[in-house]
Formats: structure tokens, sequence, C-alpha cells
């Protein structure tokens, strides 16, 4: 007992002894009574009453259960947190992922980790809306987070699973039966229906959100390392030709359906029968599906599907390059832009922009380069990491190197074929960055117009300023339309800066490097390329080849 009593007295911080129970009312010391040994009655009243609630901390800490506990996400504040798996500082503006639950004097306690030190294998997230401060991060870091509760989840289920062998075995011993699961529930189900409880999962076909209480189908399959991974789909945007569903009692959750839900669900089933029709010489059929409608719930809105026609032998031998034209229910509805010039300003926000550089919105744009000539054909292009070298780190209008030597000649190149050169770029820091917006604009516009000097032909430029609907620092909590993956920067351009004029989707293009490769920060430009509809390149494909 000494001896326990003497470690815990050594782990105690001295610089707590003092004046920290003028603040704090703390339990009696009846309440511990281990308190009354020699070696802990010879302390001063003030280092006892310390050591009493220390105790009662340590101690009551263990036994908070998971129910009782908040899991928390955010950007550290400050660099002086530690992890607490690695033991390593966590640094400043970085996610950080805790565990929060109330101490005995009523205050919040929160064990922090590194996102990739998460306890996975022993902790269990039932869902991204238990999640405090999600809302406020950035899209990539939701997105994250979302595959994170997909690993987390499973393991609690497994346990589960574990849990029934048991009793299943110590039943059979004393001939008791096992009620075993409902068929036709989710956990043994490849495909399951359900309402969105949030908005905040997105369909894994057209990269949109899927509405809160909006009807959602989900693709159920098993990762590398053994545990069950959902896909979430809008109902038109849903696999028939690669997942058919064989009947409707196959997809879990659906007697819980409306029943306008379940008659849609049973058209999808018979267009999963029609896709396995075959000729009598034995070859596939080339169907067209029909026109599907996507219903939105909440925000009303019927969005319609182009027509497409896929081949089975054809989907099944099509090789995976990055530069094959995508299939037209990739392109998302458009949405109603209207430009009129009371909407243009000088300004972007409280930030002045160099001559010939207007803003509409969320978007900065070049008004109209010396030499520019609209036309049907459109080449158009990532900058950062595609057309220049840049980094986040460094700001200036300098700061920048060509990607590739040859990319003047090919721009060039380009111009004299009649093409109209367009750049559709990202640049949250603006947005972000309210101290110092002006900063990041004149950062941004210098580096572009430099650019454009060195290539020495007229170049088209769109800047989305806006961080999209998942909000982070300087976000309004709206979704933005012209932040890419979304298509709303081509389809400015396309209605109000093109002078009308149609554009040939067959030869017009886009070239990014965020093309969810390994190593790429995103996939964002090869998913803005299937919004609007254009083939896709890889920096490395369109300029190296």
């Amino acid at each position: 007992m000494a001896g326990t009593l003497i470690t815990f007295i050594l782990e105690i911080s001295p610089k707590w002894l003092y004046g920290y129970y003028s603040l704090l009312r703390v339990p009696p010391f009846s309440l511990c009574p281990q308190f009354d040994h020699p070696s802990i009655q010879s302390l001063s009243p003030r280092t006892r009453q310390y050591l009493s609630h220390r105790y009662i901390c340590r101690t009551s800490a263990i036994k908070v259960s998971p129910e009782t506990m908040t899991i928390v996400a955010e950007y550290a504040k400050s660099n002086r947190s530690s992890c607490k798996s690695c033991s390593k500082a966590i640094a400043s503006k970085s996610l950080r992922v805790g565990f929060s639950s109330k101490g005995p004097g009523g205050c919040d306690m929160t064990k922090w980790h590194h996102f990739d030190c998460f306890p996975t294998d022993s902790e269990s997230i039932d869902s991204v809306d238990d999640i405090q401060g999600l809302s406020a991060l950035e899209k990539d870091d939701q997105d994250a987070l979302v595959k994170l509760v997909g690993q987390c989840v499973e393991p609690a289920k497994k346990v589960e699973k574990k849990e029934e062998t048991k009793k299943a075995d110590s039943d059979e011993k004393t001939g008791k039966k096992k009620i075993t699961e409902a068929k036709g529930s989710s956990a043994d189900s490849k495909v399951i229906a359900e309402y969105a409880k949030s908005g905040r999962s997105s369909c894994k076909k057209c990269s949109e959100t899927i509405a809160a209480k909006e009807l959602r189908l989900g693709l159920v399959a098993r990762d590398f390392r053994g545990y069950d991974v959902t896909k979430w789909h809008h109902l038109a945007c849903f696999p028939v030709e690669s997942d058919p569903i064989g009947s409707v009692e196959d997809i879990g959750g659906f007697s819980s359906l409306q029943d306008g839900d379940q008659d849609a669900l049973k058209e999808l089933v018979q267009q999963c029968d029609k896709k396995t029709l075959m000729d009598e010489d034995g070859t596939d059929n080339r169907l067209t599906e029909e026109t599907n409608k996507r219903k939105h719930s909440q925000v009303g809105e019927m969005v319609e599907e182009d027509d497409v026609q896929i081949n089975a032998n054809q989907q099944a031998t099509r090789k995976a390059k990055m530069n094959i034209t995508e299939s037209t229910s990739q392109v998302v509805a458009e949405v109603e832009i209207s430009l009129s010039a009371s909407d243009v300003k000088d300004k972007y926000r409280d930030a002045s922009l160099l001559p010939k550089w207007k803003a509409f919105e969320t978007v900065i744009f070049l008004e109209r380069d010396d030499g520019l000539n609209d036309s049907d054909k459109i080449a158009a292009f990532d900058f950062d990491g595609c057309l220049a070298k840049t980094s986040v780190k460094i700001v200036g209008a300098d700061a920048w190197s060509l990607m590739y030597p040859c990319i003047p000649e090919k721009m060039q190149s380009l111009h004299s074929e009649g093409y109209k050169l367009v750049i559709f770029t990202n640049e949250s820091n603006i947005d972000r960055w309210k101290n110092k917006r002006q900063d990041a604009v004149d950062s941004k516009i210098g580096r572009l117009n430099g650019f454009i000097k060195r290539v020495g032909v007229p170049v088209q430029v769109f800047i989305a300023c806006g961080v999209g609907s998942s909000g982070g620092k300087g976000s309004s909590g709206k979704d933005d339309l012209y932040r890419k993956p979304k298509a709303g920067m081509w389809q400015l351009m396309k209605k109000h800066f093109n002078s009308g004029i149609a554009i040939d989707m067959d030869k017009s293009f886009y070239v990014g490097d965020a093309a969810g490769r390994k190593g790429d920060h995103s996939d964002a430009d090869i998913k803005f390329a299937q919004a609007s509809g254009l083939k896709f390149y890889t920096p490395e494909e369109y300029f190296l080849a």
C-alpha cells in the first residue's frame, strides 16, 4: 500500500499543488478512505485535498462508458495538445479527433488523437452524425471522417457477432434456441435502402450530396480488412449495369420505405432484369436506359439524367485509362446562373482586384484577355500542379514555375488550331483568409498573370474562391456552386463567356492533376470533367505522351 501511494504521489505535477482548489468544490475525504494512510495524512490539507480530487478523477475516468462519451473533431487551436496514442504533439491547425466526457467536477475532459492515430480497432462510431464539429471541417476532412466511421463501426459489429456465437454455443448446451436475425436486414444484404439521416453523405457516382431524408441505395462490400463498407448512391445513380439487383427481397430495409419509393425500387429491379436479356445469338443487347428522375424530398428538385448506351461486353473489356470519355450519365443537371452587369464587381469581398480582373459571386475571372476569341473548341486546364508548380506554404506572385518546359509550345499550338484556352482553378484561401485575403488574391492573380505572359497566348481564367458545403474558416456554410468538382465554373463560362457559341464536346477536353490516383491530393479534377461532360487527361498523359 505504501509503495502504491509513493508512486501515486510521484506522478503528481507540483505546479498544481498551490491555489488549485480555491476555484473547485471537491468530494469530501470520506469518499477516499485510502487517504487515511500516515504518508498522506502528514501532508498539508491543501495537498491532501488535491490528491483526493486527482484520485477520484483518475478512477472515475476509467469507469466512463462509451455511451457517455462524445466524439469531437476540430482543427487544433495550438500545438500544446498531445496524441493519446503516439504521445506526440498535435500540430496547430491540424485535424484532431477526441473523446470528450464529463469529469467529477462537471468539466469536459477530452482525450485527443491524431486522425491517423485514432483507435479504430478498439473504438466504434455509429454514424458521422455523432461527431461534433463535423460541419465546420473541410470537405476532404469530412470525407476522411466518413471513411473512419466505416472502419470503426464494423469492429463493434464483429464483437457483437462473437458474443452471439458464444451465446449460441451456450444455448445449445442448455437446449435453448438461438433467435436468428430477420431475413432482409441490412446486416446480411448486399444492397440496402434507407432515407438519409443527414445531408453529409455523397453519391459515389455523381459526387453530389445526398439530401437529408432522401432515398439512398447502398452497396455493402468487404474491404481488405474484412469489414463491411457501404457506398451510397442516389436512386437514379445506382449502377444497375455493374451491380444488378435480382429481386426487391434482396434489398435490405425495403419494407420500411414509403409505397412510392417501394414502387421506384421495383422499377429499378425491372431495369436490372432488362440489362441481363440476351439475343438469340448469345450477344448482349445494346440497351438504352430510360431517363431516371432523382427525387429530392427536401429541396424539391427533379434532375433528369441523360440517355446513355452501354454495351456489356465493352464494359467488361474497357481499359482503365484516364482519358477515356466518360458516360454522359456522369453529367450533372445544369444550374440556372443569371449574370448581369450589376452583379460584376471590382472587388472580391474586401480585396481589390488587378485591372481586367472582376468578381461574380464566389468567382474571380479575367474579364477579357487581349486577343482572346470564343470558340466551339475548349482546351481547359487546372493551374496548380498541372500548368505550374506552386506551394501552399509560399505566398507571392512570383512563387511559381512551369510544370513542364513544353507547356508554352503546346498552348501556342492549341491557340493556332482555333481552341480557346481556359483555366479553371480552386483557391479557397481567398475566402478563408479573412485577415490576409488581399495577400491571397494578389498571389493567385499575380501567378496567373505571370503564366499568361510566359506562354504568350490569351487565356480565359476562372478562380473558385469558395470553400463549398464543408464549411471551414471564412465559409458561409452554404453550398458553393463553382468549386470543383462541381461544374459551376464550366457552366458559367459556357452560358455567359463564350458569346453563345455551342461547344463541341467531342473536340473539347480538360487536363488536371487531381485524378484520385495514389498520391493525388483529391479526385476533384476528374470528377469536374465528368460533371461537365469533358474528356479528361492527366498532365503526364497530355504534356509528356
